[in-house]
């Protein structure tokens, strides 16, 4: 009844912006134009996304060579009249002959996993259920795949779990890159924040017997690494808040070349070990997509356009990396310093008004822009927050939220607990002191099937802000929430429901700051 009556008052609003039409179509130009992924090959044939423009879910195609006639593999927008049933991971078999793929529901992290036979996409039988957070590694006979499952549970156990601590010492990350014989590659950032390559010889692992491969960058963060061709690594680096694109020696890790790229991101990558050739993806704010793709098996390493997108009326003619550890756990407050800082700025400069600035998160985002609006809300005009962490002492209950505590500590911690009381956004809503400061119009937006956040957050955080400030003579701007239905925390959403989003925000946006439509 709760979310029920929200949505009567949220709804009419956004619906009530005249100019809520001119974004809506807009938006839809603005995402009509073709999506394509990363070609990659399993066994002898190549697969890749593509999205027509509106497509609810991208579809993936094969192909029997580069040249060959492309043809619908997997169609997830088949599977559900309005697109809400979302493809969820997959994985191929080595021989590339089996592939599963998990689906999800409304946005749900719930997965179902089933199978086929890649040979004329024929639907196999067997079917996975209750499965979340899980990969899928096929054996290497292909007879098997092993995957995560919960298992049924019928009420609730009447016994205490005991909670036995295993590690708590976390004092570096080693993600496994590949391996000849005993003599494994790892990325690490274990004395080397910006990360470094290291190989370790499984008969003789001690740390002190650890050999460089890729010394870590005096700025540049190490982003990811991939082995391909058996004896080459792909690593992306970070450098100016642009990616670099490099291609080393495995067995010396010297580099050999560097790939040409513009100023942007690396998108999209698919290259493995056993394979003579790569595929990259790259973007820019003036190029929404155009995919390299390199033949490794040539003298000169050189690569070529594969496929670039264009779209309609678009002419494309001091970053440290110690700040992470600066805005975590004790030092969170930091976060939103930095954010509200940032805003000062561009009023200082001249850019706004604090009545005409927005801000927007979602998620951890979401904590952000709420927690600002507490803490400072003569700031800011507009709020919106999207799918927000919002009960910062009761997270860590809920479906995945433990898996945070390594960012934002736990209220059953007395030092974690003095951490987060002092901006969990539920925790700090109070009616500012100031007769003429009231708070920023805020929209608060959920949904139903969220359960990475779950939606109570914002329902807890939204009923807290109309019971404390919505009944003060004062707050003349709206404090809403919209809870979308058939929807979760993000993955997978539909493409027209994305746009109805979009839309939304920038009606609430223009009605709230009184914003007209230029053509």
């Amino acid at each position: 009844a709760f979310v029920e009556a929200q949505n009567k008052i949220t709804v009419p609003f956004l619906e009530q912006c005249p100019i809520r039409g001119l974004y809506k179509e807009r938006m839809t130009e603005l995402y009509d134009y073709p999506k394509y992924s990363c070609h990659f090959k399993k066994g002898k044939r190549y697969f890749y996304f593509y999205n027509t423009g509106l497509q609810n879910q991208r579809v993936l195609y094969v192909q029997d060579s580069l040249e060959g006639e492309a043809r619908v593999f997997l169609d997830p927008n088949t599977l559900s009249d309005d697109g809400t049933v979302a493809l969820r991971g997959y994985a191929f078999s080595e021989d590339g002959e089996y592939f599963a793929y998990g689906l999800s529901a409304s946005g749900s992290d719930w997965v179902t996993i089933k199978f086929m036979k890649v040979d004329g996409a024929k639907e196999l039988p067997d079917v996975l259920e209750r499965v979340k957070f899980s990969c899928m590694a096929w054996t290497h006979d292909g007879k098997g795949m092993f995957y995560n499952a919960y298992p049924q549970q019928d009420g609730k156990s009447d016994g205490i779990l005991k909670w036995v601590k295993l590690i708590d010492n976390f004092e570096g990350e080693y993600d496994y890159v590949t391996n000849e014989g005993t003599v494994f590659t790892f990325k690490t950032n274990r004395h080397s924040p910006n990360y470094r390559l290291i190989n370790i010889d499984f008969t003789d692992p001690e740390e002190s017997r650890w050999k460089v491969l890729v010394p870590e960058h005096e700025k540049d963060v190490l982003e990811w690494v991939a082995c391909v061709r058996s004896s080459f690594l792909v690593l992306c680096y970070l450098h100016d808040v642009k990616n670099t694109l490099q291609l080393h020696d495995l067995a010396t890790g010297a580099l050999l070349k560097t790939f040409p790229l513009e100023v942007g991101s690396v998108v999209g990558y698919s290259g493995q070990k056993k394979d003579t050739e790569i595929f990259y993806q790259f973007t820019s704010f003036l190029s929404p997509g155009i995919i390299y793709h390199c033949d490794l098996t040539k003298e000169e390493l050189e690569p070529r356009v594969f496929r670039e997108v264009t779209v309609k009326g678009i002419d494309a003619s001091d970053y440290q990396t110690v700040q992470v550890g600066g805005g975590i756990l004790a030092n969170k407050q930091n976060c939103f310093d930095d954010f509200q800082c940032a805003a000062e700025y561009l009023i200082k400069e001249g850019y706004t008004s604090p009545k005409r600035l927005t801000i927007n998160g979602g998620s951890n985002g979401g904590l952000l822009v709420a927690t600002c609006a507490n803490q400072r809300p003569d700031l800011f005009g507009c709020v919106i927050a999207q799918v927000g962490v919002m009960d910062m002492l009761k997270f860590h209950k809920y479906t995945i939220g433990h898996a945070w505590t390594t960012d934002y500590g736990c209220s059953d911690n007395k030092q974690h607990f003095e951490w987060l009381i002092k901006y969990s956004p539920l925790h700090n809503v109070k009616l500012p002191e100031a007769d003429d400061i009231q708070y920023p119009s805020m929209l608060l937006l959920t949904a139903d099937h969220d359960d990475r956040v779950v939606p109570l957050h914002s329902l807890k955080f939204i009923a807290t802000l109309q019971h404390l400030v919505g009944r003060s003579r004062k707050q003349n701007n709206p404090l809403l929430i919209h809870v979308d239905t058939k929807a979760g925390h993000g993955a997978g959403k539909p493409t027209a429901k994305v746009i109805e989003e979009v839309s939304d925000m920038f009606a609430f946006i223009a009605r709230c700051l009184n914003i007209d439509w230029i053509p």
